[in-house]
């Protein structure tokens, strides 16, 4: 059965009612993760990744992709209503949506940013389902100097993402890969930094890292003072000022915007994704100044600017779908997002590669369909029908929310893998996490280098070994040069350029 019979048979799937909860379900949860100001889908699916270990692999991808769908799009939400973007990729949309709030045109934002949601999220599930079989045909042609220098051109991507703060990036990542150096070799049967512990010889498991860095120490830095609850009256006269049928956009101003306005976002959003750990911050800042650049009315940004919020919302939507490519691919998530999906995976025992995508599509394909059927459907349909309600979800006092989140991280973490000890770390990884926060490491930097840290060292060996340990290797084998190039080619233009210019502008 080839790849696309697959992909029709995983809509059939989703459509069975156990799954059609679990999508349903994960959807509304990442709408109340996502709408409310610093929980994200990250959180959510971070939270929820216990409960994988007892249900099936394919109704915990299905509800994955729907919490991933939903928490991308909800942040528009409180964004356009309070000023107050409910997830980082949301901040363009704020910018845009909160001045038509002002202006009382705030229902028309929220259907504006919801069909540049469906729009987005709907070319970036097709354009993942179209491309991936040829994504999986290119991972056959990498060899194992290649994959070293594919993860490579990741840790550069991700450093480089960090623009100002490349450096504690780069410390954030090698700290992540020295954590995944705890317990046996990857390729010899030898303990590493074990201290004669036994418990430690089992190594580091990744939900410990998750939980932790992500769970716990969101909530200790919202914790802090400062980080005060929205006004629960302010949001209460918002939500009785909107009309479900003032959520629908008029078709005038969508044909101001134009299709290929959508479309053009859209792919600009599922490229920026397939780059590995860039996120749908950066999509959406990318293809709203594109937008503004290529705009008849320039003018009109910054001071409600409908197409604005289409692009940036087309653009972070669509971002979804480019996200899981490097991760089904060669395992490199693209997004944090899709670094807690690849824990999923692993935990069902699915390896990332051209075989997960040929051989077992089976079990990715309701993911893709309800991708799909998310952005498609849930989207335009839920904010119909509850988009008054999603609204007053900010009113909920912060600090009974964040005790029961807290509650739930913890159990979870235990019920994972039934050790005490697995659980103390989550809380040490937390409160590590919240640290480097504070001081401004980027934590993201840190999961993705304690999991690309193995396979670097793994691929590395390997190639060395199978070369009697000449480094030449690298720049001899086509598919490696290829990627270091790459490399090389996205340090001048984020890194070298930028700053020869910024010279030449304090000279003049």
């Amino acid at each position: 059965m080839n790849f696309a019979q697959q992909v029709f048979g995983g809509f059939g799937e989703v459509l069975q009612a156990w799954n059609l909860l679990f999508m349903v379900g994960g959807f509304l949860i990442g709408t109340f993760f996502g709408a409310v100001p610093g929980l994200t889908s990250v959180l959510a699916i971070a939270l929820l990744l216990p409960i994988t270990y007892s249900i099936d692999v394919v109704p915990a991808l299905i509800m994955c992709a729907s919490i991933f769908m939903a928490g991308m799009y909800s942040g528009s939400i409180t964004a356009t209503t309070i000023n107050i973007p409910g997830a980082p990729s949301s901040v363009m949309t704020a910018l845009e949506g909160n001045q038509l709030m002002r202006q009382g045109k705030g229902a028309n934002a929220l259907g504006h940013a919801a069909l540049g949601s469906m729009v987005g999220g709907t070319v970036g599930a097709l354009l993942l389902i179209l491309l991936m079989p040829l994504a999986a045909e290119a991972t056959l042609l990498i060899r194992t100097p290649g994959k070293f220098s594919l993860i490579v051109f990741a840790i550069v991507v991700i450093v480089l993402v960090q623009r100002d703060d490349a450096l504690k990036a780069i410390v954030a990542t090698a700290l992540g890969m020295m954590i995944a150096t705890v317990g046996i070799d990857v390729m010899q049967p030898i303990p590493r930094l074990s201290f004669d512990t036994a418990i430690l010889v089992e190594g580091i498991d990744m939900m410990p890292i998750i939980i932790g860095v992500f769970a716990l120490t969101e909530l200790l830095m919202q914790a802090r003072p400062g980080s005060d609850d929205v006004s629960a009256s302010k949001v209460r006269e918002v939500a009785r000022s909107i009309r479900r049928r003032d959520f629908i956009p008029r078709l005038a101003e969508v044909r101001r915007i134009g299709f290929f306005a959508y479309l053009k976002a859209a792919v600009i959003g599922y490229g920026i994704g397939i780059l590995p750990g860039v996120g749908g911050s950066m999509a959406a800042f990318v293809a709203y100044a594109d937008a503004k650049r290529s705009s008849k009315t320039p003018e009109e940004f910054g001071q409600g600017s409908r197409e604005g919020i289409a692009a940036s919302e087309s653009a972070n939507n669509a971002m979804c779908g480019g996200a899981f490519v490097p991760m089904l691919s060669f395992g490199i998530p693209g997004d944090p997002t899709t670094a807690i999906v690849l824990g999923v995976l692993v935990i069902n025992g699915l390896q990332p590669g051209a075989r997960l995508v040929t051989h077992q599509a089976e079990l990715i394909a309701p993911m893709f369909a309800s991708l799909l059927i998310s952005a498609l459907i849930l989207i335009p349909l839920t904010l119909y029908l509850l988009g008054p309600w999603f609204i007053r979800i900010v009113a909920i006092p912060r600090g009974m929310l964040y005790a029961c989140i807290a509650v739930v991280a913890l159990v979870g973490s235990y019920v994972a893998t039934y050790s005490v000890f697995q659980m103390f770390l989550a809380v040490l990884f937390g409160v590590f996490g919240y640290f480097l926060r504070r001081a401004g490491f980027p934590v993201i930097s840190l999961l993705l280098g304690f999991i690309l840290g193995p396979d670097l060292e793994l691929y590395l060996r390997r190639s060395l070994s199978l070369n009697d340990g000449d480094a030449s290797i690298f720049l001899t084998s086509p598919d490696s040069l290829f990627f270091l190039a790459l490399a090389a080619l996205f340090i001048y233009l984020m890194a070298i350029r930028p700053g020869m210019r910024a010279r030449q502008s304090e000279q003049k």
